[in-house]
């Protein structure tokens, strides 16, 4: 049997710094770390423990004596229940100090860096309404509200359209208003779900696996245009043609109107066939002249304006003269292999997804760029000595790896090929510092540029400007 975890309360806790994954910290009287998920650094705080670990606790402030001068008031009413923009409570200037912060700490405790001069983290001109994609979720059984709980009332209205509650698999937070993507946004989720409320549709069970409507992808670009994806479960002709001709027609600026029947355990949609119900299947967004084709697979940075500057830092970092053979290592849909693509020789980009060399290779055909080749396959085992020898010696490496950072086969051999340069870009900087660590022999840290992509979150990207050791 599984022994409960004794839960204790400290009392008058000052809330000290933020730590990883958008939690605070504060100090247990026996010197331990506990680590707070509703708190700003500046609270004094009572503290009911929820975990209790050999080095460490976790817990919730129960009772604030003293209230920060970092906070401010959060914009969403969901704020403390949604498990998104954890950090609406804490002042911009103080989540863009916080997150320079961490980059600083991982570089230098995890990888042990010596670092140059820091340039102040670039901070998003946005603070709400940036990302490009949302996804939200259908249930028939939402997750009710603390007065609905402690109510007598019968609860009828068990339908939602949200976001899932964190930890909690089978429950969706409805959303009245989420502050992440510009209108039309919430209007195209509010009226999809009103509309099936209103004709009996039937939302998702994720226990039992029945109802018709499961998700609901919505994606925008900066050129104006609108992608939405329903994704349902249950194939009801007439509902499905229902409910997308309504959407349709009450928002004729939709540029593609997309579905996809999907019957299976989970909501992934890569193994999956999309069908076109109107418009395009596709809509294109744009950066520099260059357009980029994105499809319901696609990926491409969730805040449009913001990965703009990170691109423009990146190819600022390579110091490209024109003369140079460029390796971009992981290079999803060939956004960055193309955006520096005219001031480089060549470009050759990798990446494991074969479906985004499609789409970098068509993107780079419709943008008439002719100095870019794509391969597709796993990073350790096609980044290799007779790949090298087939296209070449890079002067210069761009790698974007996902959160897990590279494989340490991928960094030995950029180590065996010991380009000039090499640019790392990281969306997890404990990850990035390890891999910086294995390099650092070889290679000095010259610039480092952290940018955030996702205010009112922890995340954070990383941007470092690597020299061969003279």
């Amino acid at each position: 049997m599984r022994r409960k975890t004794k839960r204790v309360v400290f009392e008058n806790v000052e809330v000290v710094d933020a730590g990883a994954k958008g939690k605070t910290i504060g100090k247990a009287p026996d010197g331990r770390v506990i680590f707070l998920n509703n708190a700003v650094p500046g609270d004094v705080v009572d503290v009911q423990t929820t975990k209790k670990r050999k080095a460490y606790f976790e817990g919730t402030a129960i009772n604030y004596h003293t209230l920060s001068d970092k906070r401010t008031e959060p914009q969403c009413e969901h704020f403390g229940v949604c498990g998104g923009c954890k950090w609406q409570h804490m002042g911009y200037e103080h989540q863009l100090f916080y997150k320079q912060k961490e980059v600083e700490n991982n570089l230098t405790r995890i990888g042990h860096l010596q670092l140059p001069a820091i340039t102040p983290i670039l901070g998003s001109e946005k603070q709400y309404f940036y990302r490009n994609k949302m996804e939200f979720s259908f249930s028939d059984s939402r997750w009710l509200t603390l007065d609905e709980v402690k109510s007598d009332k019968e609860i009828e209205d068990r339908n939602a359209l949200g976001f899932h509650i964190p930890g909690m698999w089978d429950k969706i937070l409805d959303i009245k208003k989420c502050h992440l993507q510009a209108d039309p946004s919430n209007a195209i989720r509010l009226e999809t779900k009103e509309f099936a409320t209103k004709n009996n549709m039937t939302f998702f069970n994720p226990r039992h696996h029945t109802g018709e409507l499961r998700t609901l992808m919505i994606r925008t670009s900066s050129t104006g245009e609108i992608m939405v994806l329903i994704q349902f479960f249950d194939d009801h002709k007439e509902n499905r043609e229902a409910l997308l001709n309504h959407l349709a027609t009450t928002f004729p600026e939709i540029t593609a109107l997309l579905y996809v029947i999907n019957q299976k355990q989970n909501d992934t949609i890569y193994d999956q066939d999309i069908v076109c119900f109107a418009g395009r299947d596709h809509i294109f967004e744009e950066m520099e002249g260059l357009q980029f084709k994105i499809n319901p697979k696609s990926f491409y940075q969730t805040n449009s304006e913001q990965a703009y500057e990170l691109y423009k830092i990146t190819r600022d970092f390579a110091e490209l003269s024109g003369d140079e053979l460029v390796y971009d290592l992981y290079t999803g849909t060939g956004t960055i292999a193309q955006f520096v693509s005219k001031k480089a020789k060549k470009v050759v980009g990798i990446e494991a997804v074969p479906e985004a060399i499609e789409d970098a290779k068509a993107n780079a055909k419709h943008n008439k760029i002719d100095n870019t080749v794509f391969y597709a396959g796993d990073m350790k085992k096609i980044f290799n000595p007779e790949f090298i020898a087939q296209n070449g010696t890079p002067d210069v490496i761009i790698t974007d790896p996902p959160r897990e950072g590279m494989h340490k086969d991928v960094v030995e051999q950029i180590l065996a090929i010991a380009p000039n340069k090499v640019v790392y870009v990281s969306c997890n900087s404990a990850t990035q510092a390890r891999d910086l660590e294995l390099m650092n022999d070889m290679y000095e840290i010259t610039r480092l540029q952290a940018v955030d992509m996702f205010p009112q979150t922890h995340h954070v990207e990383n941007v470092v400007l690597l020299k061969k050791r003279a």
